[in-house]
């Protein structure tokens, strides 16, 4: 296994991780996660991410549970929750990153978790309806009680990272250390050049999901959604749109020749060319079978490929 620093950060982080969305309680029980994680395990993953609305609440218990019954020591893994969305339709509890509801997410997730603490929290998508200091106030209280280690963010832009930084500078408070974005070949948006203060100057680590593109990147999709895929699945009709997307398909078919002369499979290529990116920290992978999972850990023996040539090709691929 390779680590890496998460960002500029002491803690150390496998290149590859697994991600409980979708999966865990949808698709998989505590034997099913058990299996799973104790396969990752032995292969030197370290790092488990989950979220408060993953599954209702149910993928943290499902993976509270595993973890209890695996038996592993806690020093020896990560894991990290996010909040925003919030388990309740309800004012103050919804779609938030009020003080209130923060801290009442840790204290459910952690119960749900049966942990003491988890290693990262993240607020999971940003909140224009809540003052950025109080958010960081918040998280930070979070870390001074010991229920979580470090903070950080998924999906905010730039500017907001950075004026959440600049509030933990000013007040001597715990600054975020992570951004969660989508990262893959058919997304790229999130290390643009609006993103180089983030990574360049302060150094941020990344915990990237989606290197797959839901599984477009594996190429299944390029002839409809097969019934036992995740886009067949009920309540993910939305998802089955952007896996019928010919545009996007055309660009997977593109790149499918690239990864092929590489020696690799089109989703082992996809995920190496995500960790290619030396401000990446590591790739969450969502594997539903250890069969899977194995498979994406031979996306590690191609990381170095990644030629000036090859890296036009690709540039190529993706502006046909």
């Amino acid at each position: 296994m390779i680590y890496r620093h998460l960002g500029k950060a002491g803690l150390q982080v496998s290149a590859l991780s697994i991600g409980s969305w979708v999966t865990f309680h949808t698709q998989s029980g505590v034997r099913d996660a058990m299996e799973l994680m104790s396969a990752a395990y032995d292969t030197g993953v370290n790092f488990f991410d989950n979220a408060e609305n993953y599954a209702a609440g149910q993928s943290e218990a499902v993976m509270g549970e595993a973890l209890k019954k695996l038996g592993w020591r806690r020093g020896s893994y990560l894991v990290t929750t996010k909040f925003f969305w919030g388990l309740h339709d309800n004012v103050n509890e919804w779609n938030t990153l009020n003080r209130k509801y923060l801290i009442e997410a840790i204290n459910g997730s952690l119960k749900r978790l049966d942990m003491d603490y988890v290693d990262i929290v993240y607020c999971h998508r940003p909140d224009p309806t809540t003052p950025i200091e109080e958010t960081v106030w918040a998280m930070h209280n979070i870390i001074e009680w010991g229920k979580a280690l470090y903070w950080g963010t998924s999906e905010w832009e730039a500017a907001q990272i950075l004026e959440a930084i600049e509030i933990a500078e000013r007040h001597h408070l715990h600054k975020p250390v992570v951004e969660q974005p989508v990262y893959n070949l058919l997304e790229r948006h999130r290390f643009g050049p609006d993103y180089d203060a983030v990574y360049k100057d302060y150094k941020l680590g990344s915990t990237t999901w989606s290197p797959l593109a839901s599984g477009l990147l594996t190429g299944k999709y390029n002839d409809g959604v097969p019934s036992d895929s995740r886009g067949a699945l009920p309540g993910y009709e939305w998802l089955k749109e952007l896996l019928t997307d010919e545009s996007r398909l055309d660009k997977v078919r593109a790149l499918a020749p690239i990864a092929e002369q590489m020696g690799a499979t089109l989703a082992q290529f996809s995920i190496a060319w995500c960790l290619q990116n030396p401000s990446v920290s590591t790739v969450l992978t969502g594997a539903s079978r250890v069969e899977q999972f194995h498979e994406n850990m031979k996306a590690l023996d191609f990381v170095d490929r990644f030629t000036p040539e090859v890296m036009a090709a690709i540039d190529a691929a993706l502006d046909s």
